[in-house]
């Protein structure tokens, strides 16, 4: 059972999601996408898998996703939780806030993505939540400019703590268990253009492969060839789009000894062939 109410503004480059379920839910496995992400955690617990590590995000707790990061959320605890989540493209921040770009995006570019506020900056950004959902809920008159800069605002609290002493980032769960496989989550971004095998991963790990292929998909919320195939799918659009590589070159050059099996792998994440991905880049 979810309740969910949604914001797009009038230039669609501003969207704002608030859901709340009463049940456990995790998000599908193929999730990357080209805009930025806040994800606000207004009650329950999260586990929050971003790039290679898991993290335990609480009420609270601020995350920033930064473009094509890969992303996964699963329950934690008690079933049931409350978020509001903030997509934005960049050419929204260049237009409206260009001067200030580097700033604003700093939390994007931290290596732990989610920030647990002081008590003071708490309260500050659960005013800034709050007025978001008043605005969100009324439609009031000048709703497109209040939410911008509510927004902003959320962003430029989240930038000041960035660059303070002050409140902390939530870290990596660090049981052995997680730890181990964010390991193996990151040797896989290392070697995605190698051949990569359950039996070849848990040697080099000294693991067998059926804990491994256990633990991998406890921790990380993905099973191995689902991470595997995203991490290389992802390599293979930014080729798509930068250079004019042949597309069996690329297949071969992101880890792909099958072109057809490439072929129906890019299409079932992106919901597009490499030609056509290509063709409206």
């Amino acid at each position: 059972m979810a309740t969910r109410l949604s914001y797009e503004s009038s230039e669609p480059s501003l969207m704002l999601e608030y859901v709340k379920r009463t049940d456990d839910f995790s998000m599908d496995a193929d999730h990357y996408h080209a805009c930025y992400e806040i994800y606000y955690l207004m009650s329950g617990e999260r586990s929050y898998f971003i790039r290679d590590s898991s993290y335990h995000v609480r009420k609270g707790d601020l995350v920033f996703i930064n473009t094509r990061e890969l992303h996964k959320t699963t329950g934690v605890g008690s079933p049931g939780h409350e978020r509001l989540v903030i997509y934005f493209y960049l050419e929204w921040l260049q237009k409206h806030y260009g001067e200030h770009r580097e700033l604003l995006l700093a939390p994007f570019l931290q290596r732990q993505p989610v920030i647990r506020f002081t008590v003071k900056e708490q309260m500050l950004a659960e005013q800034l939540i709050q007025r978001l959902m008043r605005e969100m809920t009324d439609a009031a008159a000048g709703r497109d400019l209040a939410i911008r800069q509510t927004v902003a605002d959320l962003m430029l609290l989240a930038s000041r703590q960035v660059d303070s002493s002050e409140g902390s980032s939530a870290e990596p769960f660090d049981s052995p268990l997680h730890q181990k496989m964010s390991e193996v989550a990151r040797y896989i971004n290392e070697h995605y253009s190698e051949p990569i095998h359950l039996g070849g991963l848990a040697e080099h790990f000294y693991l067998s492969p059926y804990y491994l292929s256990r633990s991998f998909r406890k921790a990380i919320g993905l099973t191995m060839n689902e991470y595997l195939n995203l991490v290389r799918v992802r390599a293979a659009e930014q080729l798509l789009k930068d250079t004019e590589l042949p597309v069996t070159e690329i297949a071969a050059s992101v880890g792909y000894d099958n072109f057809s099996h490439f072929g129906k792998t890019f299409k079932k994440i992106t919901k597009a062939s490499p030609r056509t991905y290509r063709n409206t880049r």
